[in-house]
C-alpha cells in the first residue's frame, strides 16, 4: 500500500516539469492574453467524495450541501440494505470574502454540530503549478453523556481536523488532489481503540475524470499514518459519480465511512460498504 501511496504522490510531483507541454484549454484562449492568467478550477464541487476539494465559493454565494449515507449494505433486508439507519448531514457554506468561506453543519452521526472555514491560497496559472486551499474544522460530539463516560467534560465532545489542500487540473478532463491532514481528537473510546491517539496525521489523495460535459467520475483514498495495526477500523476511501444540473451537483458514490465529517471518516472508517449521496445547490 505504502509503495502505491508513493508511486502516486511521484507522478503528481513529477507532472510539474511538465507543464510547458499541457495543451491551453479552448476557455482559456482569452484569458491567456494576461499574463497571470489562471486556469478553469480543478474540481466543480467543495468535495470530491467526503474528502475535502481546493474549490471555494465566490464572493456572496451561499451553498446548501445535503449528504446522506444509508447504512451498510451487508445487513441486507435487516436493514432494507442500510435504510433504516442512514446517516444525513444539513450544511450552509456562506462566502463573505473573495477566497474565503465559512460552514456550519448538522450530522446526525454522533448528533454532531460542526463549522468550518476554507481559505484560498493560490490558484492555479500560467505561473504557479497548482492549487492552493486551507481548511480547517471543529466539531462537536453531543451523543456523548455521562452514563457512558462518568468523568466527561465538556472539552471531550471537540475534535478539530486541519487539511492543506493542493490540487491541479493537468487537462481539460483531468484533476487531481493530495491533502496532508491532521486530526485531533479529545476523547478516545478504550473500548473500542486498542490505544488512545489523540492526534493523528493522514495524507489523502483525490481524483476526477470528466467522461461529458456535465458528468464526472471521482475517487479518493486517505491513508492514515498514525493509525495503530490492530485498530478496528480502515483508511477511508469513496468513489462515484458527479452530475451537474444548473445550479446543482449531485454527487453518487460508494464509500467505507458512514460520517461526512473530517476527525470521523480520516480516523474511523468502519471498512463497511455504504451507498450515499451529496446534493448542492447554490444561490
Amino acid at each position: 500500500m505504502k509503495k502505491t501511496i508513493f508511486l502516486f504522490a511521484f507522478i503528481f510531483l513529477n507532472s510539474f516539469f511538465l507543464i510547458a507541454q499541457d495543451d491551453l484549454m479552448d476557455e482559456l484562449n482569452e484569458e491567456t492574453k494576461n499574463e497571470n492568467s489562471f486556469e478553469l478550477p480543478a474540481f466543480k464541487a467543495m468535495k470530491i467524495g467526503n474528502l475535502q476539494s481546493t474549490k471555494v465559493g465566490a464572493k456572496g454565494d451561499l451553498y446548501l450541501y445535503v449528504s446522506h449515507r444509508f447504512g451498510a449494505l451487508k445487513d441486507g433486508f435487516d436493514t432494507f440494505f442500510g435504510l433504516d439507519n442512514a446517516n444525513t448531514k444539513i450544511q450552509l457554506a456562506y462566502s463573505f470574502w473573495e477566497g474565503t468561506q465559512f460552514t456550519i453543519s448538522r450530522e446526525s452521526y454522533n448528533r454532531t454540530f460542526a463549522s468550518s472555514v476554507k481559505f484560498r491560497l493560490a490558484q492555479q496559472s500560467n505561473k504557479f503549478p497548482v492549487n492552493l486551499t486551507g481548511y480547517g474544522t471543529i466539531n462537536i460530539n453531543t451523543l456523548l453523556d455521562e452514563t457512558n463516560f462518568p468523568s466527561l467534560k465538556s472539552t471531550d465532545r471537540y475534535s478539530y481536523a486541519a487539511q492543506l489542500l493542493i490540487s491541479r487540473r493537468f487537462s481539460e478532463n483531468f484533476s487531481f488532489e493530495i491533502a496532508p491532514s491532521y486530526v485531533r481528537q479529545n476523547l478516545q473510546n478504550l473500548n473500542i481503540v486498542p490505544e488512545a491517539k489523540h492526534n493523528q496525521f493522514a495524507l489523502g489523495f483525490g481524483g476526477r475524470q470528466k467522461i461529458s460535459k456535465r458528468v464526472s467520475l471521482n475517487a479518493e483514498y486517505i491513508y492514515n499514518i498514525s493509525r495503530p495495526n490492530n485498530s478496528p477500523y480502515s483508511d477511508g476511501y469513496a468513489f462515484g459519480v458527479d452530475i451537474e444540473t444548473g445550479g446543482h451537483i449531485f454527487q453518487l458514490l460508494f464509500t467505507n465511512a458512514q460520517s461526512t465529517n473530517e476527525p470521523a471518516f480520516i480516523t474511523a472508517a468502519e471498512g463497511d460498504l455504504f451507498f450515499g449521496f451529496n446534493i448542492v445547490r447554490v444561490f
